[in-house]
């Protein structure tokens, strides 16, 4: 089995003895390693000695067939990057707080990694959203798996945001932005401005204002086959948009575009987990305090 590692950087201190322990097992494996250049640079900080490849998301051709995720949730975000519409399933272990994304407990990852052997493991098909516009924004990559954001730039006055469903006008958002979001992503900064959350495989997008001044204006659910159009009004000359955590400054004026991108996230859930357990245990879904 071909692995690659893909890391962020060593966030907290006390973290350098599980990434010892996590590098130090994969060493005794007779798999083929690849880590990312990040975590080549993490494991030269902590004075690791090792014989892995070294791969960019520069390279033509990934060399591996499984992409492991070593960090929080946002290092899986970041994973899109690296493995676009290659097909290459991706698990995230969980080396951050929450770890909703990164499911896969550290101190249970050398019975994940045989389970990931001999294949006790499902593929999840996550949506990713695709931004269309007439600047080059994000670096050429203007894709996301959690979602969009329209944001105002300042802390001063709201802005409008005028969005149209598949050409006809939807409505004007008087509010500080709003939120286009996968049903990966409706348990983020969507669900923290009153969206619902929406199991994966759904095929549907969550439209959610953020702070708005309608007091009619509510989340809602589309089609995900759907496109959106957003044109943004307001007194600053420009404002923020953000695909998962990269954010861009776009002058006011500026039409955007949004759809299905033409490629899934694949990514792995290991036997015995749901996404119900999920929002159970890290949302603390339907808890009753009272028992």
């Amino acid at each position: 089995m071909k692995i690659g590692i893909y890391t962020r950087s060593l966030p907290e201190p006390d973290h350098e003895r599980y990434v010892r322990e996590f590098f130090a097992f994969l060493s005794k494996q007779d798999d083929t390693i690849f880590i990312h250049k990040n975590a080549q640079e993490v494991l030269r900080r902590i004075n690791f000695e090792h014989n892995f490849q070294v791969f960019t998301e520069t390279n033509d051709q990934l060399p591996f067939d499984i992409l492991l995720s070593l960090g929080g949730d946002g290092t899986v975000l970041d994973t899109l990057r690296i493995v676009r519409g290659s097909g290459i399933p991706v698990l995230g272990v969980n080396l951050g707080r929450f770890g909703f994304l990164a499911s896969s407990r550290l101190e249970a990852f050398e019975e994940n990694y045989n389970n990931l052997k001999t294949g006790k493991y499902n593929i999840e098909h996550r949506s990713v959203i695709q931004l269309e516009s007439d600047l080059n924004l994000f670096e050429g990559f203007p894709y996301a798996l959690n979602d969009f954001i329209v944001h105002k730039k300042d802390s001063s006055s709201m802005i409008t945001v005028h969005a149209r469903l598949n050409h006809e006008p939807l409505t004007s958002y008087w509010a500080d932005g709003v939120i286009l979001a996968t049903p990966t992503g409706s348990t983020g900064y969507s669900l923290s401005c009153g969206g619902p959350i929406v199991y994966p495989g759904s095929s549907s997008f969550v439209l959610t204002p953020i702070a708005p001044h309608n007091l009619t204006i509510r989340p809602i659910v589309l089609n995900d086959q759907s496109t959106l159009s957003f044109e943004i009004e307001g007194r600053t000359v420009d404002f923020l948009v953000t695909m998962d955590s990269r954010s861009e400054t776009v002058p006011k004026g500026t039409k955007l575009r949004i759809a299905r991108a033409p490629f899934d996230l694949h990514m792995i859930s290991l036997e015995g987990q749901t996404y119900t357990q999920t929002i159970r245990n890290k949302l603390l879904w339907g808890v009753d305090r009272r028992n």
